[in-house]
Parts: structure tokens; C-alpha cells; sequence
């Protein structure tokens, strides 16, 4: 388990507070928007063969789904012939009495296609939502274990968009389009067999109108596939936009910056909309082409039963049901084309999704070594987000087992970027970090969960019953277990006077908890995982003056018993800290414990200075607003 919060939208490096004449999450003036690098989209050839692995399981099903709709349809084929038989009745003066029984054969035919229908509609749908369930599954588990380098490059609205957009628009495809385009298709194939065995020369009157939606399909088939794939990148690009405006709204605010951000909302929005009317356009050419074809074949059938007629090659009756025949093509057809859109649509979200989908899962050592022990090292470390903008620079640390390290400096000195690279969220660009003795890389994903949590500044409270918001972190928890832990951090005794206890359905839309309370939830759960190693980064930046105090107590009682590693924005954290670490534009400046630091007059003992003169009245902690440097829109470490 590496994380049991969440990095704030201004802390990780594609969200980051820009400084003064800088847009967060953006170029600052004068410079261009930087390239993201998109998750990847599936070619149509993989998203073909993904759909047919996810169906394989499901072969029974969809065979006995599309016969049942295949006996529908047949039966409803046999609606004109009646009908032509009474019409026959009618023309040849015959009596009443011979209209009864196709009367009563098209009551029965409307019933059975009616529930034949209706049962090879459900079969249809549940085989879909069988497909998209294990799609939706296989989605979330590769992307849970995106690593977070991979999601910044790309930008959280690309991802958000595929999880939202993406598997709405598929999910509205499989429940709707799918049986509506089975059914089509089965109606229109047998319709022309009908259209045969009347005649054959029906069938190629009717077959005129093929040409005509052939080109119409290809034609709007070229231009909708780019469009459908640029707008979905559009709306990708405008949550983006709108999850970096919102995100970094104090920053925005705080630097004056509203109009710009609003600007460019305002531009992306647009850029979606006008690839949204785009598409309206092209849909119009299309069904107008489409009733084209319909006047074509019609008038085809109509005028080929007129000459047959007069050359008493078939009758009335018969003539008639072949216009009914091609009449009652024009829905099916029209569905089947018209689908065309909704598949496209489909099909360019479908390929986003299989494109994430079919990403190989993070590389497991096939033997991983085991940690000897909680100690840290990192010999030799270099990293940058971007070429040619280091971040870190030559940074060598090691944390004895059971050592608790602080991690002090200003706003951009390198303190969260070298938390996460110990936490193994990112590769450095060079150098190496061990736990116990092991390289990372020799570790193994599961295995770095397993030995680091990393507790940042703001933490994801998951909407549910607070027992199974805990147990998150450790499924098999007992009750017994959960409130030892909440004990640990001082939290059980709010947890108790909840409504309902544990049973307590927090989070979003229900019961709201407070920022201490969150967060000393994400300490319970760092409890529950029992690490070798902690890092807290900043985990009490976010609460107020008492809540600081409260949430100090709690974060030291979690690391009890365990290494820990705390990026202090509070210097009373680094003051009570085996030693302290400060850190100066990517690189270790210092070494030593508190007081050591202070006697020597360097950068530690300005910045606890400077600390004790801010808090002289006798507050310790940060403003009820969880005032610093981050709020000033400061570069984040």
C-alpha cells in the first residue's frame, strides 16, 4: 500500500502552483502550453480482438440471445404475407368469412413477435452489461496501478474523461444500440429472403437503394471517425482544464489569475463545441442521403409491382406485401445506419478504454527479494519532471530502522518529490533508493506497498460506512482491530459519537468529516497497514491550530515502532524528530537533530528563527485556514 492520501492538485508535478506571472498548471506568459502525453487509444485491429477475447466467455449466451431474436424477426416477417392474402380476399370479391383466419394469425404473429422480442432484448442486454462489467473491471485495475508519472504526463482530466465519458458512452451503446442494431440487422437480412421468395425481381428493385447507403455509410464513416476521436480529446482537454482551474483555486485567486483561467476554459469549451457542431453537420448530410435511398428503392418496388401486375406475373396481394416488405425496411435500416453514429461514438471510447485496458501491469521480479530491515538509503539520486529542469541533484540519505528523519526547506526545495520517490511512486532519474537493503526495482510494486505507506496533506475520505472506509487498508480487520487503531490516533472518541458508530455512512453526500478528522482517518489506516516504513508528508498542513496539535500528537503515535519520514511543514514535527534533514533547491544542506542544527547558525536555525518569531503570541500551529507557504502559490517540493 503506498498511499493513504492523496496529493493535493497543487503538489504533484502537473498540477503545480505556478509562481508570481505564472498560470498553475500551465505555461507561464509567453511560453506555449505544454504537450501532454495522452494515455495510450487502441488500434481498431486490438479493440477488435479485445472484444471478441471478453465475448468468448459468453458464447452460449450470445448465440441463444441472437436465435431468439432471429425467431422474432421471422415471425414478424410473415405480417406482410397476411396482410397480402387480404388484400387478395378483398380484390377477388371472396366472403367474409375467408378474412377470419389471417386476421387471426396476424393476432398471433403480433404476439409472438412481441415476446420473442422482448426475451431476445433482455438476453441481449445482459450479454452486453456481462462485457462491459469485465471491461469496466479490467479498466480500474490497470488503472489503479498506472504509475503516477504516467498519470501526470497525461493530465488527471484524460483519465477522468475515459472514466466518466468514455464508459457512460459505451454503457449507453451496449444497453441501447446493441439490441436495437441485432435486431436490425436480423430484420433486414430476412426481409430480403421475403422479398426473394416473392419474387426475385423484387429483391433487385430493392436492392437499388444499396448504393446509394453504401456511399452514404463510407462517406460519413471518413469524416466521423477523426471527428469522434478529436472531440473525445477535446472534452478530455476541457476537464482538464477545468480540474486544474478548480483545483488550484487559491492559487488562481491568490495570484489574481481568474480571468486568464477563465479564458481558457472558455477556449477549450469552445474547441469542444465547435467539434460538437461539427458533428450535428455531418449527421444532417447523412440522413438526408439516407431518405434518398429510401425514395430510390421505393419507387424501385412500387414501379416493378405495377409492371408484374400488369403482366399477371403476381398479384395484387403479393405486390402489396412487397411494398410492405421494403416499407418496413425503411426502420430497420434507418436504425442500423443511424447506429452507425452511436457505434462510432462507441467505438472511439471503447478503444480509449481498451487502450488503458490492455496496459501490461507494473513489472513483478519473478523472485522478489525481501527487506532485512525498516532502513532507508538513497545513494546518489537525480530526478526531473522535464529534461533539463532537475528537481533533485545528487541527494544521498540514509535512515537508520526505527529512526524518525524530518524533512525541512522551503517551498521547492525537493522534500515531496524525494517522500515519493522513497514511497516508489517515482523512478529517479538516476541514482538508486533501497528499503532494507533492496533496490526498489528488486522489490517490486507489491512489495514496496507492502513495506511504505506514504500519508500526504490531503486525503480522499471514500463515501460508505467509516468501517469500510478503514478497511481499505486491511480488508480482514476486525472491528476490535479498527477501534485500536482509532484509539492510536486519537480518534475513537468522535468515531463512537458518530450516529451510527463504525456503521456511520461518511464521505461525499452524507456525514462530513472535518479536516482533523480526515486525516487522522488516513493515520488510523497507516495503523491498520502496519508499514516498516511511514512518510508523512505534510499530514498536518491542512488542519488548523488545534486541529495541528492534535493531528502532531496522532502522527507520532502512528509512527511509533516504525521508521518514519515526516516533510514538516510545522517546524515543532522537525523539533521533536530524531534529525533533522533541510533541503536547499534539490539538495541536502544539512544534517543533525534539532539542536544541533540550531547551535550551528546555518539555514535550520534562520528557519526556526524565523518560525518563532511568527508564532511568538503563543499559536504553534498554522491559521485556521491551514495557512503557508503553500497558499501563497509557492513552487511545491
Amino acid at each position: 500500500m503506498t498511499t493513504t492520501g492523496e496529493p493535493t492538485a497543487d503538489r504533484t508535478p502537473g498540477h503545480r502552483p505556478a509562481p508570481h506571472g505564472a498560470e498553475p498548471g500551465g505555461p507561464g506568459p509567453g511560453h506555449p502550453e505544454p504537450e501532454r502525453e495522452l494515455l495510450p487509444t487502441a488500434t481498431g485491429a486490438r479493440t477488435r480482438a479485445a472484444v471478441r477475447e471478453l465475448l468468448r466467455p459468453h458464447r452460449p449466451l450470445a448465440a441463444g440471445a441472437f436465435s431468439v431474436l432471429a425467431g422474432a424477426t421471422a415471425a414478424g416477417l410473415l405480417t406482410a404475407p397476411l396482410l397480402g392474402r387480404v388484400v387478395d380476399s378483398v380484390a377477388e370479391g371472396r366472403p367474409v368469412d375467408a378474412l377470419t383466419l389471417p386476421v387471426l394469425l396476424l393476432a398471433a404473429v403480433a404476439v409472438a413477435q412481441g415476446a420473442a422480442t422482448a426475451l431476445g432484448v433482455g438476453l441481449v442486454a445482459r450479454l452486453g452489461e456481462g462485457v462491459l462489467a469485465t471491461l469496466r473491471e479490467r479498466f480500474v485495475e490497470r488503472a489503479l496501478r498506472l504509475p503516477l508519472e504516467q498519470v501526470e504526463r497525461a493530465g488527471s482530466g484524460d483519465l477522468t474523461s475515459r472514466v466518466t465519458g468514455d464508459v457512460s458512452t459505451v454503457a449507453e451503446a451496449v444497453r441501447g444500440a446493441l439490441p436495437e442494431l441485432a435486431r436490425s440487422v436480423l430484420t433486414i437480412g430476412l426481409t430480403l429472403v421475403g422479398l426473394a421468395v416473392l419474387d426475385w425481381r423484387f429483391l433487385l428493385a430493392a436492392l437499388l437503394a444499396v448504393p446509394i447507403q453504401l456511399h452514404t455509410v463510407r462517406w460519413y464513416v471518413r469524416r466521423a471517425v477523426p471527428l469522434y476521436a478529436e472531440q473525445r480529446v477535446a472534452v478530455g482537454a476541457q476537464q482538464q482544464q477545468l480540474l486544474d482551474t478548480i483545483g488550484g483555486a487559491r492559487t488562481v485567486r491568490a495570484f489574481r489569475l481568474a480571468e486568464q483561467h477563465t479564458e481558457r476554459v472558455t477556449r477549450r469549451s469552445r474547441a469542444a463545441v465547435e467539434l460538437a457542431l461539427r458533428g450535428i453537420r455531418l449527421l444532417t448530410g447523412f440522413y438526408g442521403r439516407l431518405n434518398l435511398a429510401e425514395y430510390v428503392g421505393l419507387a424501385a418496388v412500387l414501379a416493378t409491382g405495377f409492371v408484374l401486375v400488369r403482366a399477371d406475373s403476381v398479384s395484387v396481394g403479393t405486390a402489396t406485401a412487397a411494398a410492405l416488405y421494403f416499407h418496413s425496411l425503411f426502420g430497420p435500416i434507418n436504425v442500423a445506419l443511424a447506429l452507425v453514429d452511436d457505434a462510432l461514438l462507441a467505438t472511439a471510447s471503447l478503444s480509449r478504454l481498451v487502450g488503458v485496458a490492455e496496459l501490461p501491469l507494473p513489472h513483478e521480479p519473478r523472485r522478489p527479494a525481501l527487506p532485512a530491515d525498516a532502513s532507508i538509503k538513497v545513494a546518489g539520486v537525480h530526478h526531473a519532471y522535464q529534461p533539463g529542469h532537475p528537481v533533485l541533484r545528487d541527494v544521498d540519505l540514509a535512515v537508520t530502522p526505527g529512526e524518525r528523519v524530518a524533512l525541512v526547506g522551503a517551498s521547492g526545495a525537493g522534500k515531496t518529490t524525494l517522500a515519493k520517490l522513497i514511497a516508489g511512486i517515482h523512478t529517479p532519474s538516476a541514482g538508486t533508493v533501497s528499503l532494507g537493503g533492496v533496490d526498489l526495482a528488486d522489490l517490486g510494486p507489491a512489495a514496496v506497498r507492502r513495506t511504505v505507506v506514504l500519508v500526504t496533506q490531503e486525503v480522499h475520505v471514500f463515501a460508505g460506512p467509516l468501517a469500510d472506509d478503514l478497511r481499505l487498508a486491511r480488508p480482514d480487520a476486525t472491528d476490535e482491530d479498527l477501534r485500536t487503531a482509532l484509539d492510536r490516533v486519537g480518534a475513537l472518541d468522535w468515531a463512537r459519537a458518530l450516529p451510527d458508530g463504525l456503521d456511520t455512512v461518511v464521505g461525499e453526500g452524507a456525514h462530513r468529516l472535518t479536516v482533523t478528522q480526515a486525516q487522522q482517518l488516513a493515520l488510523a489506516r497507516l495503523v491498520l497497514a502496519d508499514p516498516p516504513v511511514a512518510i508523512l508528508d505534510e499530514a498536518t498542513a491542512e488542519a488548523g491550530s488545534a486541529g495541528a496539535r492534535v493531528l502532531e500528537t496522532a502522527a507520532a503515535r502512528a509512527l511509533e515502532g516504525r521508521t518514519g519520514l515526516v516533510v514538516a511543514h510545522r517546524l515543532t514535527q522537525a523539533a521533536t524528530a530524531d534529525r533533522v534533514v533541510v533541503m536547499e533547491a534539490g539538495r541536502i544542506v544539512e544534517s543533525g537533530s534539532h539542536a544541533e542544527l540550531v547551535a550551528a547558525g546555518g539555514r535550520y536555525a534562520a528557519l526556526w528563527e524565523a518560525w518563532a518569531d511568527e508564532h511568538s503570541d503563543g499559536e504553534d500551529g498554522a491559521g485556521e485556514d491551514g495557512g503557508g507557504e503553500e497558499q501563497a502559490g509557492g513552487k511545491p517540493s
